[in-house]
């Protein structure tokens, strides 16, 4: 571990700024990142077609792109926002959801990645495929512990100049420099769908207002921080998303520090 960061006060910029996040998104994860963003601070905004796309995307603060439910005519909408975000300066989220489970998609997460994302979030396997190492993961759930991913976070990191979230138990953030550790949340937590992806959403909201690594660490310490809140209310899955999104709201920057190494 080296270079632990003290979380700016980014949280209340995101507040008093509130920026659209842009999110072309899988069908499962829509509903919950839309609340996560809100209940955060930032505002959503669910375009996917095509023909909206070079309309819209210069509009918003941040992109979010998510492949879970990955299609041709989705495709073309990530490959020309995360295109037009590049020309415009906008930063813009890659989360390479499973995307070792077919060759289409390993070339959709591929051809993205070669777009440079500002920030790519994913568990360990996605992030040791991504790399082109060998993972154990299963669909989009992951196989592997944080740990077995951190060399291949910090040289993707550097290869494509940007920032890598690894994230499971203790979420892993990297540079390629600097390497940040964020502890919290909650066992519940994988039991609640597309929370993973809501994330991923989340830190595109902070990276509109803030430095990438601060942004992705802070986007990272405001989940596990309200995840361990909702985690010691909730009766259940759920009772825990109720929570989590309450505990999202109401959170304070001197909140988020505690969590982060």
């Amino acid at each position: 571990m080296m270079n632990a960061m003290a979380t700016p006060d980014l949280l209340t910029a995101l507040r008093d700024t509130n920026p659209i996040v842009h999110c072309i998104t899988n069908y499962v994860s829509m509903n919950i990142a839309a609340n996560v963003i809100l209940a955060a601070g930032a505002s959503p905004a669910m375009v996917h077609a095509h023909e909206e796309i070079e309309d819209f995307t210069p509009l918003c603060n941040a992109v979010s792109i998510n492949i879970g439910t990955l299609s041709v005519p989705w495709l073309a909408s990530m490959t020309t926002a995360a295109q037009v975000a590049n020309n415009h300066d906008i930063p813009w989220i890659l989360d390479p959801v499973a995307h070792f489970i077919s060759q289409f998609r390993r070339q959709a997460a591929q051809d993205l990645l070669n777009l440079r994302p500002t920030v790519v979030r994913g568990n360990a396997s996605e992030i040791l495929a991504l790399a082109g190492e060998q993972g154990a993961g299963k669909g989009a759930d992951a196989g592997d512990p944080v740990e077995a991913a951190h060399t291949a976070g910090q040289s993707l990191a550097r290869q494509y100049d940007m920032v890598v979230a690894i994230t499971g138990p203790t979420d892993y953030v990297t540079d390629g420099s600097k390497e940040i550790h964020i502890s919290g949340g909650s066992e519940i937590m994988p039991r609640v769908t597309a929370l993973g992806c809501a994330l991923s959403a989340l830190i595109a909201a902070y990276t509109a207002i803030g430095p990438r690594l601060d942004a992705t660490v802070t986007a990272l310490a405001h989940f596990k921080t309200a995840g361990t809140l909702a985690g010691q209310k909730a009766n259940g899955p759920g009772s825990f998303e109720s929570h989590f999104l309450d505990a999202l709201s109401t959170l304070k920057d001197d909140n988020l520090t505690g969590v982060i190494a």
